[in-house]
Formats: C-alpha cells, structure tokens, sequence
C-alpha cells in the first residue's frame, strides 16, 4: 500500500521552504495514499490538511494535531468516524461521499466541542431515515450540516423525537453492516477468482514454452513474436472490456480494485516500453575498422567554422534556447567532436585535428547555443602576418611599374591618395633590411629626389 512518506510532504511543502516542522497547511490530494500516518509526528503546527480523493479507509494517526482547524477527506475509503477527540481546534469536517454507514460513530465528535460545520453528503448512512434529525440531536455544538444551516427550532425538534429516531438508526445500521459484511465476502471471493485465473494463464505461457516450442520458436523467431504481440492485445482488450462492463456495487473493495487493475496495466504498458527501448539497438558511432561516423540523433542545426586568424575550428551547435546545460556532455578527441543532448548523440568528424585539452565551451547568451572552440593541432603563420607579407609583395610590383613608366618624380607618401595606406612602413622596413632588388628602391627614390630639387631651383622667383 502507498502511505504518506517525508519526501511527499517535502515536495509538498514548496510555499515553506520545505519545511515541514513548521507546517501550518498542506494539500495532498490525488496521491493514491492508501495509509494515513506520520503527519501527526512530522507537522505538529498543521491547521488545515486535504486529503480528498485518496483511498484512505480509516481516519489514524491525526489525534495529536492539536491546531489542527480543517480536515477534507472527502473521495475515500473511511466507513467509520473515529480517532479525532484530540483535535482540539477541530472547526471544520468534511467527509463528502466516503462509505460511512455506522452513524452512531458520530458520537466521538461530541468532543471537538469547537467543531461547527461537517459535511456527510455521498455516504450511505446519509439515506437512513431520521439521519439529520439523528447528527443535530447528537452534536450540539454543529452550526451547519452538509451546507444547511441548523436553525434553533430544528434542534429542539430533533431533541424531542430523539429516542425514536435513535432506535430508527440503530436498526437501519445493523442492516447496512450486515450488507457490508455480504460485500466484503464477495469481493474477498472476486479477488480470489482473479489470482486463479492469473495463475493458469501463467501456467499455460510456462506450458507454452516447453522445450519443443521453443524449438519451434527458433526457427519461427520474428512471426512468433507478431502473432503473441497480437494475441497478447487481443486478449487484454478481451480482458479490459469484462472488467469494465461487469456490473459491481460502489464500495470501497470496488474502488480499491479499480485502483489496482489501472495500476497493474500501467505498469505492463510501461514494462513493455522499456524492454522496447532495451531492444532498440544502440546507434553505431564508430565502425569495427575504427571509422568515426558523423550522426546528428537529436536533429539540431549546426555550423563549423574554420577560423584562421585564431588558429582554430569553432562548432556552433544549436541547442534548446531552455536546455539545462547539465543535460549537455561534450567530448572533444583529437579528429571528432561527441556532444550527447539529453543522451542522444551528435558527432562530427574535424576537418582537421586539434588539441582536445585546450579547447573550451561555452553557452552563447543570446541564443543559447553551445559554442565549442578548438585550437587546430598543427601551428601556423597568423592570419595577419600573410596579409601585410602579401601587401608588401604587392606594394613592391607597384612601386617598380611607377619607375619604369617613368612617374617616379610624382610619388609622394600621402595616405589619403593611395590605396595602400603603409606604403611608408613598408618602405622604411625594406632600407633597414637592405636586400635583394629591394635595394634598388631607395635609391631611386634618391635621384628623384635630387631631380625634384634641381627643377624647383631652376624656376627660383
């Protein structure tokens, strides 16, 4: 059976830090609880507990919640009022359709002297003849039954015919347990079918198996496989639609084995799954000769960068935007990367090796893709050096066409007018180094130099 354990009510105590000690309201509805114990240890300051809709078939282990204000255990099991003298500041009862026929048991209420409202509506005692005239008469202190209020001459009239209809009730209830004690026989005796039943098909599927089928298996394995999995659905639908359309009477075994039924086929249904992806074969990344395979399993776009001027490849892979970046497990080798999302992998043979231990990656901020950067294994010259060792070949071929269309004595070192705005640089670097054709340049320059000077001394004014 499913009772109330720590971490339920941890989990259910988000709106207080996950507190429990000093717990003062807590909800746990639709929780298929089907024993009610320790809250009365764990959460002493609790005034207000739901446990509707659980299946509950006896009110324990709340007597020392002192504090306790309102208790809703509407939608469940519980046949009898009990076990609730020591809620002292008990103001509010709600036991809305459960299975409470034993009415006298309204008796231990008489005790929560500050208890002002009960509800009872949906139990079979509320059918009994007299049955409101019965709780006023009995609780004094009530102020309002199943959402009617109790007017003062209600009461003095309920107070008068007291004995009689007390007598009333006592015979309707004996009545009403004998018929319980009828059900419970045969619900003991349905349950008892059904183990039987489960127990032969067991047998006849161990019978099945016998060494002569499974034989006959081997040499018949994928057709056998279909024709049970037919067989198997066939026969649950079969088995479903008996369960369902039986007629049964509403009582608390019922629902309990309602409750067991859906739980069993869950349960099947997700055994069968899980053997399905047991059976899945996993996706080959790399092949028996050792070639790394490119595989993309969660489907996500991606780009791959060749950055040059860093020296290395960038991998953009795009990722959920909200993905937890713990989800992500990234494994960068020499010649591929291995990036699983959420288990699933994406690989990619580089396009040429890098260094696994210095590559690093990051979450980009804005969108939220996994940026993986990898420095290339084998050094090169930067991207910058060739571009001005390119520009000085160039600017060298410029400045001999100059010289030989005879233009040298126009040429002037003014950034603004060429293309090329280090020519001077470059034209001091090839002085100090001295060598080669490029010696020639200078010198050039020099009797132009001289020229420029003897024409402007010719035109004096």
């Amino acid at each position: 059976f499913l009772s109330v354990t720590e971490d339920l009510v941890r989990r259910r105590a988000e709106h207080n830090n996950c507190e429990i000690f000093s717990l003062e309201e807590i909800s746990l509805h639709q929780q298929e609880i089907e024993k009610l114990e320790y809250l009365d240890k764990w959460c002493r300051d609790l005034k207000i507990l739901y446990l509707q809709n659980n299946l509950i078939p006896k009110i324990e282990n709340v007597g020392k919640l002192k504090k306790l204000e309102y208790l809703n255990v509407a939608l469940n099991n519980i046949e009898r009022i009990e076990n609730l003298e020591g809620c002292e500041e008990l103001k509010k009862l709600d036991l809305t359709a459960n299975f409470i026929g034993e009415l006298s048991s309204i008796e231990a209420l008489k005790y929560n002297i500050h208890l002002k409202e009960l509800f009872l509506v949906g139990n079979p005692c509320t059918e009994f003849e007299g049955y409101r005239q019965f709780v006023v008469a009995t609780l004094h202190q009530l102020k309002c039954l199943d959402s009617k209020e109790i007017e003062r001459s209600e009461r003095i009239q309920a107070l008068q015919n007291y004995p009689e209809v007390k007598q009333k009730i006592r015979e309707q209830e004996q009545a009403y347990l004998l018929k319980r004690a009828r059900e419970k026989e045969e619900a003991q005796r349905r349950m008892q079918e059904r183990k039987d039943k489960k127990q032969k098909q067991m047998e006849s599927k161990l019978g099945f198996d016998s060494p002569d089928s499974l034989q006959s298996k081997e040499n018949h394995q994928a057709e056998g496989d279909r024709e049970q999995e037919t067989w198997r659905t066939v026969e649950d639908d079969e088995e479903d639609r008996r369960f369902w359309e039986e007629p049964t009477p509403y009582t608390p075994e019922t629902r309990l084995e309602t409750h067991r039924y859906i739980e069993e086929k869950r349960r099947a249904k997700d055994n069968i799954r899980e053997s399905k992806k047991r059976e899945k074969p996993l996706r080959t990344l790399v092949t028996a000769e050792g070639k790394v395979l490119n595989v993309n399993v969660p489907k996500l776009h991606f780009s791959l960068k060749d950055d040059e001027e860093n020296n290395q490849i960038v991998l953009d892979l795009a990722v959920y935007r909200h993905l937890d970046t713990s989800l992500l497990d990234v494994d960068v080798q020499p010649t591929y990367i291995r990036v699983l999302v959420k288990g699933k992998p994406f690989q990619l043979v580089l396009p040429e090796e890098v260094k696994p231990d210095s590559s690093s990656a990051k979450r980009s901020q804005t969108t939220g893709h996994l940026v993986v950067s990898m420095p290339k294994a084998k050094e090169i010259i930067l991207a910058k050096q060739k571009v001005s060792t390119s520009v000085k070949d160039s600017d060298c071929n410029a400045l001999q066409k100059n010289a030989r269309s005879g233009q040298v004595e126009k040429l002037e070192v003014d950034p603004s007018k060429y293309s090329f705005p280090d020519v001077t640089k470059i034209i001091q670097e090839k002085e100090r180094i001295g060598q080669g054709p490029i010696r020639l340049q200078p010198e050039k320059i020099t009797e132009t130099k001289k020229s420029y000077v003897d024409f402007e001394n010719k035109e004096d004014v």
